[in-house]
């Protein structure tokens, strides 16, 4: 009996492992934009409804991405000092196990997709392809970022449906300025792994512009930046907003400078990790411009 307990005890920390649940800035980032949809299209006041469904909907496709990328990625996370010793490298979980976990995980995000309306319902389908496209995108595309930020930017154009039942311009500037920040900041998380990646085979923005990255990444962040303020005014939102875009902008332009010298490993993965209160920063703004009216 304690050695099925503990056998139990092992697979279950495997799978919360192979879930990253100890790593929440991931499901942080796709929320965001997510919310700001919500925050807007709700005008200031949306329904807890929504925001259970989609925050919950962030924290399972998050996961749900975390699977089926370690089940693409099998055979190369061994290799990299940094994934050596997740779930299924170091053997704690095979990939049947993590299948059915990605399963589990796409019936509990069908059952939340199915508390939406029709429109939403139907802009999933192309959510869920995304969500397992973007792994394999690394074998094929040169800027795998760019699938990684329309994967990241997907909940945002669904919870905008799920309020207005209709695309409109506001949401558009949500996705775009989304898709370039999500390209900035995954490209400054690809310079930990560049060398491995490298020798490896595996693509990504970071060996694509070399010594360039960091202009690359200050231009992606000041796209970013255009498409926020085209969000203000397509939006007509108000002083508190673009209050919290200039302040993010101010931190993007730190984080350009920053990757234009050497970093180490941990430096480049806290800069990565400050775009979670980027997001926030964001997120606080429009609450603010609403509750200020």
């Amino acid at each position: 009996m304690s050695m099925t307990f503990s056998a139990c005890k092992i697979k279950t920390r495997a799978v919360l492992d192979l879930i990253r649940i100890m790593k929440p800035y991931g499901t942080l980032l796709l929320l965001m934009p997510t919310l700001w949809s919500l925050v807007i299209a709700a005008a200031g006041t949306p329904s807890i409804k929504l925001l259970v469904i989609f925050i919950l909907g962030s924290f399972v496709m998050r996961s749900a991405g975390c699977v089926i990328n370690d089940i693409a990625d099998r055979n190369f996370d061994g290799h990299v000092d940094r994934t050596r010793s997740r779930p299924l490298p170091s053997g704690r979980l095979s990939v049947f196990e993590a299948a059915i976990v990605f399963g589990l995980l796409l019936i509990a995000a069908t059952w939340l997709v199915l508390q939406l309306n029709r429109s939403a319902q139907l802009l999933s389908l192309f959510g869920i392809g995304l969500a397992i496209l973007y792994p394999f995108s690394k074998r094929v595309v040169h800027v795998p970022q760019m699938v990684m930020g329309i994967a990241f930017g997907w909940g945002s154009i669904m919870a905008w449906a799920s309020v207005r039942d209709s695309i409109e311009p506001p949401i558009i500037m949500i996705f775009l300025a989304n898709l370039f920040w999500a390209m900035a900041y995954d490209t400054i998380y690809a310079l930990m792994d560049r060398e491995d990646d490298i020798r490896i085979g595996v693509k990504s923005s970071a060996i694509l512009f070399g010594r360039h990255t960091w202009l690359a990444v200050g231009i992606l962040f000041a796209l970013s930046s255009c498409f926020f303020i085209l969000l203000g005014v397509t939006a007509k939102l108000g002083p508190m907003y673009y209050l919290s875009i200039g302040a993010a902008t101010v931190w993007f332009f730190v984080q350009t400078g920053a990757i234009r010298r050497p970093l180490d490993r941990q430096n480049i993965f806290s800069l990565f990790k400050s775009n979670v209160a980027v997001g926030l920063l964001v997120l606080l703004g429009l609450v603010l411009n609403y509750r200020l009216l």
